[in-house]
């Protein structure tokens, strides 16, 4: 009795998650924002109508890079943002230390771009325990124009990528805009491939879903760009400064005061560079417990997105009848299925490895259920504590599991 119970509770988990699976697979195919614009165009197209500086349909933009740290490939990621086929714009970095790596970096694109609005803040003070908004609001004072964008370090983007983000402003009732990205691994390991899969595969569809069922009320740290007077009515970014899910919060905050919060048609490139799995699972573990921090009835219910490892059940349940074996082979089909609708629709530079699809689902498995032991994150060098709601404190001792928020 025991067992067919527990046949029937895989068979079912199984079932929802094929059909999530499946569902997942249309909306990657059909999402207009994923087939218009993306960073990797080569082609610029002409401004649009009325683009002319001073215009209302072009007003002037502020691009905020708030920097830690050295990377690869920041010196490329920080020179797409400064030079945008866009009339007036601004880019300010900022970082805590002036001896900073990334701060070399910028000073370099500065040095090199003399004609382009750039500049760097440099400030030590922390407004709270999440750095990356401390900076932010550091650098808000020198922040000059009505449309301010954020967007992390480790983005690149094209020439005409402002003006896909800022359109949507042409609607009144829109606070804040934001893209989605595609993972593309800066070097080829193992542990940068899986992190592009992640995004690709897993975080990407989910999102696409989430959207096709309910509005959009959050943003992403590809992109978040919101109206100057929304800023302000939520408190600028000092309101932020000790939230871990800071793109998460600006979208909710914006949403509660009635304002839409709109998907720009760009696909930013998110250049994944992960040193090990361990790091890997680290900061994989810091997204699952910032999600499971916010949206704790969410994120509980994305186990019901696990196909592959909802089929083994089922097929440990049958003792590998056909039945289960069949689960498995589905199974296996929509996740290959996936992961080439994901590379027709996201173009070059994704990748295509089926033969990783397995260990990706058992390392997405591990990262599901150890995120439920412990609330620990690292940010960096600091071990910080994360709460109901994202709030973030300096934990008592140094955490074992956690991660760095990735900035």
């Amino acid at each position: 009795m025991v067992l067919r119970i527990l046949e029937l509770i895989a068979f079912a988990g199984f079932a929802v998650s094929a059909a999530y699976t499946l569902f997942a697979i249309v909306c990657v195919a059909r999402s207009s924002q994923l087939s218009g614009r993306r960073s990797d165009r080569k082609e610029v197209t002409a401004p649009p109508a009325g683009c002319e500086l001073g215009a209302a349909s072009c007003p002037a933009v502020t691009i905020a890079k708030p920097l830690c740290g050295d990377e690869p490939e920041l010196y490329e990621n920080l020179r797409s943002f400064c030079e945008q086929d866009y009339p007036e714009y601004q880019v300010v970095f900022g970082v805590r230390d002036a001896s900073d790596p990334a701060a070399v970096v910028a000073r370099r694109v500065i040095e090199e771009l003399p004609g382009r609005d750039l500049q760097l803040v440099v400030e030590a003070r922390l407004h709270g325990t999440n750095h990356k908004v401390s900076n932010l609001a550091a650098m808000q004072p020198s922040m000059k124009h009505a449309i301010i964008a954020v967007s992390d370090s480790d983005m690149r983007v094209g020439r005409d990528y402002l003006r896909a983000v800022v359109a949507p402003f042409a609607e009144d009732s829109v606070g804040a805009v934001t893209c989605l990205y595609r993972g593309v691994p800066a070097q080829a390991n193992l542990a940068s491939v899986l992190g592009a899969m992640a995004i690709n595969e897993i975080f990407l569809p989910s999102v696409l879903v989430a959207r096709t069922l309910q509005p959009l009320r959050y943003c992403f740290g590809a992109t978040m760009a919101l109206r100057r007077s929304a800023l302000e009515a939520i408190g600028g970014f000092h309101a932020l400064a000790s939230q871990l899910a800071d793109d998460y919060m600006i979208g909710k905050l914006v949403s509660d005061r009635g304002e839409k919060v709109a998907l720009a048609s760009y696909l930013v490139d998110n250049r994944v560079d992960e040193a090990s799995m361990r790091e890997l699972f680290l900061h994989e573990l810091r997204w699952a417990r910032t999600i499971r921090s916010m949206r704790p009835a969410s994120y509980a219910g994305t186990v019901l997105t696990m196909t592959l490892a909802w089929s083994l059940a089922f097929a440990l349940a049958t003792r590998f009848s056909i039945a289960g074996l069949a689960a498995v082979g589905a199974a296996a089909v929509l996740a290959l299925a996936l992961q080439l609708t994901a590379r027709l629709v996201l173009g070059d530079g994704v990748p295509w490895s089926p033969w990783l699809i397995p260990l990706r689902a058992i390392l997405s498995a591990l990262i599901y259920g150890t995120a439920h032991f412990g609330r620990h994150v690292r940010w960096k060098t600091n071990n910080l504590t994360v709460s109901p709601g994202g709030g973030l404190s300096m934990a008592a001792a140094p955490g074992r599991s956690g991660a760095s928020p990735g900035e």
